[in-house]
C-alpha cells in the first residue's frame, strides 16, 4: 500500500475516534467507555497493518475463512471479533485456528445448536493444551438479538427467547461467557437501539447481575455510530468511515 493510503487510515481512524470521543463526553460518559471495532472485511491484511500501526486493536470479520487467514498472520496483539453469521459447522474450525488468546468475542449468538459447538470447541482446546493455557479460560459471545423485526436479520426477536437462550447458555456451556448483546437494527430507525438497552435488562436479570451495565451493547455502524453511543452502546463496529467502500469481489 502506498504512503498515502496509509496516512488515510490513519486520518479516518483519528476522525472516527475523536467523533467518538465528543459523543461519549456530550453524554457525560467516562472516558474510554465505548470500545470501537474497525470492521476490515474483505480489507487485504495491507490496510488492517495501517489502521494497527495508527493503535487499533480491535477488528471485526465477517467470514470464518477471512478471520482464520489474517489472524494466523497480523499481530498476535488484535483482538477479534467475529461479527458476520456463523454456520455451526465451522464454528469449532474457527475457535481452533484463531485461539482463545485472539479471538475475542463471537457477536452473534441466538441459537443454543452454535453455542454448544461453540463451547465443545473450547472444552477440547482446554483438555488438549499442555499447561500453556489457562483452563479457566472462557470464550466471549454476545447475544444476538434481531430489534427490527425484518426477516432479513438474523438474532432472538422476542424477550421469553432471549431468557430461554440465556438460561440454557448458562447452564450447558461452561466454556462461554455471555459478555453483552448486539444488534445490527434498521437503517435510521433509532429505537432499535432501545430496544436493545430493554433487552439488556432481561438478560441481566435472567443471569442476576446487580448492574446490568455490567453487559456490554454492540450496537451502531459507520452510518448511525453516535446515535447509538447516545443511547448506550459500549461498542461500535464501524468499517467504511475507515477503510472505504468494500469490494466483496475480493471476499
Amino acid at each position: 500500500m502506498s504512503s498515502s493510503a496509509s496516512i488515510e487510515i490513519a486520518t479516518n481512524l483519528q476522525g472516527v475516534q475523536d467523533r467518538i470521543a465528543k459523543c461519549v463526553q456530550e453524554c457525560n460518559r467516562p472516558e474510554g467507555s465505548v470500545k470501537l471495532v474497525a470492521v476490515s472485511k474483505t480489507k487485504p491484511v495491507e490496510l488492517l497493518m495501517d489502521a494497527y500501526n495508527a493503535g487499533q486493536r480491535y477488528f471485526g470479520e465477517n467470514y470464518a475463512q477471512e478471520l482464520m487467514s489474517k489472524a494466523s498472520t497480523l499481530p498476535a496483539d488484535i483482538k477479534w471479533h467475529f461479527i458476520g453469521p456463523l454456520q455451526s459447522n465451522k464454528a469449532a474450525s474457527l475457535v481452533k485456528n484463531v485461539g482463545l488468546d485472539k479471538l475475542a468475542c463471537i457477536e452473534t449468538i441466538s441459537t443454543i445448536k452454535l453455542a454448544n459447538k461453540l463451547n465443545n470447541a473450547v472444552e477440547s482446546i482446554l483438555s488438549s493444551s499442555d499447561g500453556e493455557q489457562n483452563k479457566e479460560q472462557k470464550l466471549g459471545i454476545y447475544i444476538q438479538i434481531n430489534t427490527s423485526g425484518e426477516d432479513t436479520k438474523s438474532g432472538i426477536s422476542t424477550m421469553e427467547e432471549a431468557k430461554e437462550l440465556v438460561t440454557s447458555i448458562t447452564e450447558n456451556c461452561k466454556c462461554l461467557k455471555i459478555l453483552g448483546l448486539m444488534t445490527i437494527g434498521a437503517p435510521g430507525d433509532y429505537s432499535c437501539f432501545d430496544r436493545l438497552v430493554a433487552f439488556r435488562e432481561v438478560v441481566a436479570n435472567t443471569l442476576e447481575l446487580e448492574n446490568s451495565e455490567d453487559l456490554e451493547l454492540s450496537m451502531g455502524m459507520s452510518g448511525d455510530f453516535e446515535e447509538a453511543i447516545m443511547r448506550g452502546s459500549t461498542s461500535v463496529r464501524v468499517g467504511s468511515t475507515i477503510f472505504g467502500a468494500r469490494d466483496y469481489s475480493k471476499k
